[in-house]
Formats: structure tokens, sequence, C-alpha cells
């Protein structure tokens, strides 16, 4: 993941809803969640979640498909993963971030 990709990543979580509704799609799996769901679970109106969810593809964040008149959302577990890698790539003073467990600092710094 390049910087610039990163940065639209993290400005698009950088929202309350957009969040609440990426850790929702996370949590929901390879399955996703139909909009209207989404909604529902966040309470939010649909055209706020529409903008939001707008928000999150354009960052790469998530996927959509149409299933009938509806559409279901799914997490980009691809792209979740590099936000990650780039976030803790040479973490710890150089420790690959395998070997590294930030939470407690275990063969941190």
């Amino acid at each position: 993941m390049e910087m610039n990709q990163a940065i639209s990543a993290l400005n698009a979580l950088g929202q309350a809803t957009r969040l609440a509704a990426y850790r929702l799609l996370v949590e929901a799996g390879p399955d996703g969640r139909m909009a209207g769901e989404i909604a529902q679970a966040l309470s939010v109106p649909n055209a706020t979640l529409s903008f939001h969810l707008k928000e999150l593809l354009q960052a790469g964040l998530i996927h959509s498909e149409s299933v009938g008149r509806n559409v279901c959302y799914r997490a980009n577990y691809d792209a979740m993963n590099a936000l990650l890698s780039y976030l803790t790539h040479n973490c710890c003073a150089g420790t690959p971030a395998a070997d590294c467990d930030v939470a407690t600092s275990n063969n941190c710094c």
C-alpha cells in the first residue's frame, strides 16, 4: 500500500458512522450485509448511510454487489490487511511486525 492509499483509507475511517459501518462489515464476514440492515443497525437514514458507504467504496475498503433491488456490502479484507501492514511496517525499531506484540511491547524496542 502506498501512502496516498493509506491516507484515503484513514480519512474514510476517520468519521464515526463510517467507522461503525466498516466494523459491522468486518464482523459480518464474507457474506457482508445488506444496506438496509446496516442502516437499521446504525440507526441512520438510508441516504446518510449511502453517502458514507460511497466514501468507504472510494477508499477501497469495501465492495458492493447488487442483489436484485438491494445492495450487499462486504469488507475488503485485502485492503484492511494492507492498511494494517502499512501502519506496522518496521514497527518497534525495525522488528518485523510478525515478531512484535505492540499491545504488550513484547519483543519491541
